[in-house]
């Protein structure tokens, strides 16, 4: 395994470890360590958030995935900090902990078509490092895929394993999901995929908030989003919470010189928003 410069939170290069599907980070929304494990190693995504850390990146979806190698991989970077010198050498003090093994990387995990393979593999390792219900299993995912079935194949698997879907919602306008994540999936599409997620899978809506052009998300934007809320309780739809983050790391895209963060205060308002509309929420910056 390649050794490389001690991890902060700014740095979620997908290269660390020399691997080609396992990389590490220490994650400002985890509070810890993450494996993450990247099926996009192409670059490709059927979305294209214009806040999008991931250089080069293209429209389409995942490419085969060499299971025996990603078993070998994430094998070995198990064995690096279950058993090796990992966290002491590469972790700041404060963040030596294993939170979770995450599916994120450089596209949408889901459009792998191994996607349900993948999620058995990744049960057999943690069962085999006795992490099953020690840590979580994280997926990160646009939603975008979630009503194919061989993805509520892979969360239902998920849920036996103490998974937890994290399911980008930066926007319930369709405004708003074309302007921030290049997509025209109708709005009322997005809320039936978040529904099944939820009832397969615990989920968590991950939302990133942020100015355009100096601008942050205006009060009709506000609006729908905390009246989707309210919908989501009312439709009774067990979503846990909200992750609410800001820019911490600069966009990848050619939007990235429009893009600025928000000030601490903005984000903390609007968290208690959402609070309000009776739902927790995690502020990250």
């Amino acid at each position: 395994m390649a050794q490389s410069a001690p991890l902060n939170p700014l740095n979620h290069d997908r290269d660390s470890a020399g691997m080609t599907y396992v990389y590490p980070v220490v994650s400002r929304r985890a509070g810890g360590v993450s494996v993450g494990i990247n099926l996009n190693p192409n670059n490709a995504c059927n979305w294209a958030c214009v806040y999008c850390q991931v250089p080069d990146l293209q429209r389409g979806a995942a490419p085969v995935i060499d299971l025996v190698q990603l078993e070998a991989e994430l094998r070995a970077m198990l064995t690096h900090i279950v058993h090796g010198d990992f966290m002491q050498t590469r972790v700041p003090e404060g963040a030596r902990r294993l939170n979770d093994i995450a599916l994120s990387g450089n596209g949408e995990p889901t459009s792998a078509r191994e996607f349900p393979e993948v999620i058995t593999l990744i049960g057999r390792v943690m069962a085999d490092f006795a992490l099953v219900n020690t840590i979580k299993l994280v997926l990160i995912t646009n939603g975008s895929l979630i009503d194919r079935p061989r993805v509520q194949a892979g969360l239902k698997q998920m849920a036996t394993l103490g998974g937890e879907v994290w399911f980008k919602y930066d926007s319930a306008t369709a405004t708003g999901m074309r302007a921030v994540n290049q997509t025209r999936i109708a709005p009322e599409k997005q809320f039936e995929r978040l529904g099944i997620a939820a009832r397969l899978c615990p989920t968590l809506l991950q939302t990133c908030v942020f100015a355009l052009d100096g601008v942050a998300p205006d009060a009709s934007e506000q609006t729908r989003y905390l009246e989707t809320l309210a919908r989501i309780q009312s439709a009774q739809i067990p979503v846990q919470g909200v992750l609410l983050y800001g820019l911490a790391r600069p966009s990848m895209q050619p939007q990235a010189p429009r893009l600025s963060a928000l000030p601490a205060a903005w984000l903390d308002s609007f968290a208690e928003r959402i609070r309000a509309a009776g739902l927790p929420v995690k502020v990250a910056l």
